[in-house]
C-alpha cells in the first residue's frame, strides 16, 4: 500500500468515476484501475462497486475513513517539517459570510499578505450558521462569524461587536423616519435572510419576543443579496450595521433606529480545538487577535 493508492481511492469516492479521478490525479484510467485492484488484492476485499455511477462498498467506506486519516497525518507531518523554517508560510482556508468577506476582510488581508507574502489565503463564503460546522469538520481552517453559541470542539476569540439595523430604500415611505418600534414592522413587506443564517435566527427571536408576525415577501441567503433587493425598494430588512457602511455613505440605503434592536453581537475568529496550527495559521490568528476593534469596524 502507498499514499498514491490512498489518494486515488479518496478521489474516486468524491468523483464517483475512474475517468474523472484519473483526470484530477493526472493518471490514465488503467493506472487508476490498477491502483484500486492492487489495494483490493492486498486487503483481500472489494472496495469499489464498479457499476455506474462508481460507489464504494461497505468495506470501501470503512477503508476510506482510515485512508483520509492517514493522508491527514502525512499532510500534518509535511507541514510540521516545513514549519521548521522560521518564515511563516502555508495555506489557510478561511470560512466566513459574504458580508464579512466583502466589508471586513479586505482591510485585514491586505495588511497580512503584505507582511507575509508566503502565506496564501483562500476564502469560502457561506451562511453564518455553517461557519462553525465547517471549522469543526475541517473543511476550513479558520472561521470568522457571529458567536451566538458555544461549541466545546471549537476555540473562539471575540474580534469586534456588531448590531443589527432596519434599512429601507430612500424611496420607501418610512425613509424619512429616524426611529421606529418593532411593532411597526408587522405592517410592511420584509426581505429576510434565509432561515439557516444566524442573523435570521436573531430577528426571528426578536419578533417572537414582541409577538410580531412579519410580512415576509422574500428570503435570501446573504446580506449582500438582501441589500440589493432593499435598494430597489422591494421591501425593508434587518441586517448587520457593519455591512451597510458603504450603502449609507452612497445614500442607496437609509437606516432607521429600532430601540428593540439595540443589543450588540460578538463577531469572532474560530478554529478547531486541539488541531495542529501551522505557522501560517498561528501568525494569522495572532495578528487577528492583536488588531484593535476599530481596525474591523472602520467605515473607510
Amino acid at each position: 500500500m502507498n499514499l498514491s493508492q490512498l489518494e486515488t481511492l479518496v478521489t474516486i469516492s468524491k468523483t464517483m468515476s475512474f475517468r474523472k479521478a484519473g483526470e484530477l490525479l493526472n493518471l490514465t484510467q488503467p493506472a487508476v484501475s490498477a491502483q484500486i485492484k492492487s489495494l483490493e488484492d492486498e486487503f483481500k476485499t472489494v472496495l469499489i462497486d464498479r457499476n455506474q455511477p462508481v460507489t464504494l462498498t461497505d468495506h470501501g467506506q470503512v477503508f476510506l475513513q482510515h485512508a483520509e486519516k492517514m493522508l491527514t497525518i502525512v499532510e500534518e507531518l509535511k507541514q510540521k517539517l516545513s514549519d521548521l523554517n522560521s518564515t511563516p508560510q502555508g495555506h489557510i482556508l478561511l470560512g466566513t459570510t459574504s458580508s464579512i468577506a466583502i466589508q471586513i476582510l479586505p482591510r485585514v488581508l491586505s495588511y497580512f499578505q503584505n507582511q507575509f507574502p508566503l502565506i496564501k489565503t483562500t476564502i469560502h463564503s457561506m451562511p453564518s450558521s455553517q461557519v462553525m460546522a465547517s471549522v469543526e469538520n475541517g473543511s476550513v481552517d479558520i472561521g470568522i462569524s457571529y458567536l451566538f453559541e458555544k461549541n466545546p470542539n471549537v476555540s473562539s476569540s471575540v474580534l469586534y461587536y456588531d448590531t443589527f439595523e432596519l434599512v429601507v430604500s430612500p424611496a420607501h415611505p418610512m425613509s424619512k423616519l429616524t426611529h421606529t418600534t418593532v411593532d411597526t414592522l408587522k405592517d410592511i413587506p420584509m426581505i429576510m435572510l434565509a432561515p439557516d443564517t444566524l442573523g435570521r435566527r436573531f430577528v426571528d427571536q426578536l419578533f417572537r419576543k414582541y409577538n410580531v408576525q412579519p410580512n415576509i415577501v422574500m428570503e435570501l441567503s446573504s446580506s449582500e443579496e438582501v441589500k440589493r433587493m432593499v435598494e430597489i425598494n422591494l421591501g425593508a430588512a434587518v441586517v448587520s450595521k457593519l455591512s451597510i457602511a458603504n450603502e449609507l455613505r452612497l445614500g442607496t440605503l437609509k437606516m432607521i433606529k429600532v430601540n428593540e434592536l439595540e443589543a450588540t453581537h460578538p463577531v469572532g475568529v474560530v478554529y478547531k480545538s486541539g488541531r495542529y496550527l501551522n505557522t501560517a495559521m498561528q501568525q494569522f490568528l495572532s495578528d487577528l487577535k492583536g488588531m484593535p476593534e476599530h481596525h474591523f469596524i472602520s467605515s473607510e
